[in-house]
């Protein structure tokens, strides 16, 4: 069994209990003076354990919460070049046990802030590559429930856990020039982490829970994921604002006869309601029908009585398939100008983004407007500002006239020389004469 050189140096409290950690500061006096005065500075209050791996190991220690971040008090007092520090790896510290501390890395020397607990016996896949610096010698019923909390198969836990507090017992190190240790701790953190759950909800075995705390959770979990896709539309620009819903007034109608019309439409789903806008999707180059149509409704009401009555009813030979429409392209979610003002905001943003309110004078500058495609839909296309920023045919006609120039000059070259051909044709006859 590992014994630490001292005993009780740093008391980690976490979201599910504390945990007491020894250090091995004789060993590892690098190591354990770093992780010290990480401690002392506070710097690992409210960071989440990013990586939980069942019986082998959880991973902490990264303020950005992604497992690529991180430093050492070394590289806050010094700058990034002297973030990493060597490792001091010993043949009699080994990850033998459960509850062996030792630091991330990237790669020989190239420890900072995060660390590892092992969860498991006998891991000898981590010796000679990680320094074991530390032991956890009370808390191992805390690490236990770390252990065994949820988490995906690439070790991303459902739910936050946190560690809120650090505790310094003691520390034989004395404290290097310009570090300066906080009054107080930092106020908890309650923002929540993208995409985990908060720490406050109750999260049970599954075994544990009873069919409603199940659905509930499931519904917690889908919630997320659908607000981290939305997040990932909003960046690239395809919606406005993340909390954005399609409306409860369009029909989704698919499986449609290509022969099927907008007023075919509007005739046999007219009769549920009044109807403000019907279109059929067509193929924008041969205007064939996509076999899908929107149907917007004047009440809500009237959407609902149609989907019940109309779904699987066969039209022109073809049994149709009727939803409540999942795009928000028919959104006006602003008062004036509703996807038009949005598209054109975007366009102004990127202009301004590249130093410039306009674009340069006889320059491609084009923006986002609605037009009219003739049809009962609108479709986005993209328009140039005015005529003046086309290529006229005066500016083709000014590039060809060199080559217009050359072509004139071989031209009355080759007459030149026909013309004196002839003349010495001419000649040649009167000698002969």
């Amino acid at each position: 069994e590992v014994k630490s050189n001292k005993n009780m140096s740093v008391i980690l409290e976490t979201s599910l209990g504390t945990i007491t950690i020894d250090l091995f500061t004789e060993d590892c006096p690098l190591s354990c003076k770093n992780f010290l005065k990480l401690c002392k500075l506070k710097y690992y209050n409210n960071v989440i354990f990013h990586n939980i791996q069942k019986d082998f190991i959880v991973q902490t220690g990264d303020p950005t919460h992604s497992g690529n971040g991180g430093q050492s008090v070394y590289g806050l007092l010094y700058g990034e070049q002297a973030n990493f520090f060597k490792d001091e790896i010993k043949p009699h510290l080994r990850h033998t046990e459960v509850g062996m501390v030792s630091w991330a890395n990237k790669g020989r020397d190239t420890n900072a802030s995060q660390f590892i607990i092992t969860t498991g016996t006998n891991l000898d896949v981590l010796d000679d590559k990680h320094t074991v610096f530390g032991k956890v010698e009370e808390g191992l019923d805390t690490l236990s429930k770390i252990n065994n909390a949820f988490a995906d198969k690439d070790g991303k836990p459902l739910q936050v856990i946190r560690i809120r507090h650090t505790i310094v017992l003691y520390d034989p190190y004395d404290d290097p020039v310009g570090l300066e240790v906080p009054s107080r701790s930092p106020s908890p953190d309650i923002r929540p982490v993208a995409g985990l759950l908060p720490e406050h909800i109750n999260v049970k075995i599954e075994s544990e829970m009873s069919k409603e705390d199940q659905e509930k959770l499931q519904q917690e979990i889908e919630a997320q994921e659908a607000r981290a896709r939305a997040q990932v539309l909003v960046n690239l620009g395809d919606i406005p604002d993340v909390d954005i819903k399609p409306p409860e007034n369009v029909l989704f109608v698919c499986r449609l006869n290509p022969i099927t019309t907008e007023d075919d439409l509007m005739i046999i789903f007219g009769k549920y309601g009044e109807i403000t806008d019907c279109e059929v999707i067509r193929d924008k180059k041969t205007n064939d029908s996509l076999c899908y149509a929107f149907i917007t409704y004047k009440e809500e009401e009237q959407a609902e009585e149609a989907y019940f009555k109309m779904d699987n009813v066969l039209i022109d030979e073809r049994r149709i398939h009727v939803d409540f429409s999942q795009s928000v392209s028919k959104v006006d979610f602003l008062n004036e100008g509703g996807w038009k003002n949005f598209f054109s905001n975007r366009a102004k943003q990127f202009n301004s983004k590249r130093g410039r309110d306009d674009a340069p004078r006889g320059a491609f500058s084009s923006r986002v407007q609605l037009r009219n495609s003739g049809g009962k839909g609108q479709e986005y296309s993209m328009i140039l500002d005015n005529d003046d920023d086309r290529p006229s045919k005066r500016r083709r006609d000014d590039r060809d006239a060199p080559r217009a120039r050359r072509d004139d000059d071989r031209r009355g070259y080759n007459d030149d020389r026909r013309r004196d051909d002839r003349r010495d044709d001419r000649r040649d006859d009167r000698r002969d004469d």
